[in-house]
């Protein structure tokens, strides 16, 4: 098994991430939206169409630029997630706060996407402090168990990526008509531990269920091809005794999951919480984005903005609630 070494600190645009490499590609891993504004948060979708030689790919590794920052990446089914945090070049404004560290390289590990299938692997980001014109190179490295491809190679200024065997993808930025203005910037997908953006304030219904009140529920859009969403809600223990939320079902899912990020020696990593979650007496439990959530798989319909989600919550003593989840947009308004 070939391995990679991770460096804590950030890659320049020109920087080359040297692993062993194969080709055979006839397609490369690009953005599927290759333009993004000056100083806007956006949703980057990597688009993996292929294997190594053929083989099946089962880690996706995506090492981000200075300039793109505060960075989240969308869960994925059948994947364990990984974000690995460091230092910035520059210190970047986040609503008053000033951020000096952040995320720096995404991994989507130990899944298992055929080389007959192609998917996309999404990062929420901000575009900040780069000049219209510039692009962003963002080196992936695709693993197929002891296969290893880098998509790496960034053109030297003025220089032309077309003949490169192995180019890097690039997001070409471009100046917005409201330029300093960041009016899709995120403020309901902070993850903890990272750089923060406020929390969402969804106007969901509450709901009682004995001791317990259910409320601010809501799911986020589901981008075209996303073949799993988001569900949050906050849920307080009035009483005297403790309860857990041991399942969660949807007749707008094939089946839902309660997950949870959690972060250690600076890597963020999520799981599926089989044992469901501990709401203790007296206490107040939030599924919020990059922390404990419902991961919705095998979803019938896209959620999309405007729309609703239906969800029955089982409580260890609560017994079963009925909550319904208000989409918002993608990208959290």
């Amino acid at each position: 098994m070939k391995t990679i070494k991770t460096f804590g600190k950030t890659f320049g645009l020109a920087a080359v991430f040297s692993v062993a490499a194969f080709a055979g590609a006839e397609a490369h891993v690009t953005f599927l939206d290759r333009e993004a504004t000056q100083d806007s948060t956006i949703l980057a979708a990597l688009q993996v169409p292929h294997g190594c030689d053929g083989k099946a790919t089962t880690e996706v590794r995506v090492k981000l630029p200075e300039g793109f920052v505060f960075a989240k990446p969308q869960p994925k089914a059948g994947w364990e997630l990984e974000v690995i945090k460091g230092n910035y070049r520059k210190t970047y404004d986040n609503h008053g706060d000033k951020v000096k560290t952040g995320a720096i390289e995404i991994r989507w590990k130990n899944g298992n996407l055929s080389d007959d299938f192609y998917d996309t692997f999404v990062i929420q980001g901000k575009v900040s402090g780069v000049e219209a014109g510039t692009s962003l190179a963002f080196p992936v490295t695709q693993m197929c168990g002891d296969t290893v491809t880098a998509w790496d190679q960034v053109a030297k200024e003025g220089g032309d990526a077309h003949g490169m065997k192995s180019p890097a993808p690039l997001l070409q930025v471009v100046a917005g008509e409201d330029h300093g203005h960041d009016h899709h910037d995120m403020a309901g997908m902070d993850m903890s531990g990272m750089a923060g953006m406020g929390a969402a304030a969804p106007a969901g219904d509450t709901v009682k269920a004995g001791d317990l009140e259910i409320s601010g529920g809501f799911a986020k859009a589901m981008l075209p091809g996303q073949p799993v969403g988001g569900g949050f809600f906050t849920v307080k223990n009035n009483g005297q005794a403790d309860d857990r939320l041991v399942s969660v079902s949807s007749s707008a899912a094939g089946e839902v999951q309660i997950h949870e990020m959690v972060t250690k020696d600076n890597v963020m990593r999520m799981r599926q919480l089989k044992d469901g979650i501990a709401i203790a007496a007296g206490e107040t439990v939030k599924l919020e984005p990059g922390n404990l959530h419902l991961m919705f798989q095998k979803v019938k319909t896209p959620f999309k903005q405007g729309d609703t989600v239906p969800v029955t919550l089982t409580f260890e003593k609560a017994g079963k609630v009925d909550l319904v989840l208000q989409v918002l947009s993608a990208q959290g308004k």
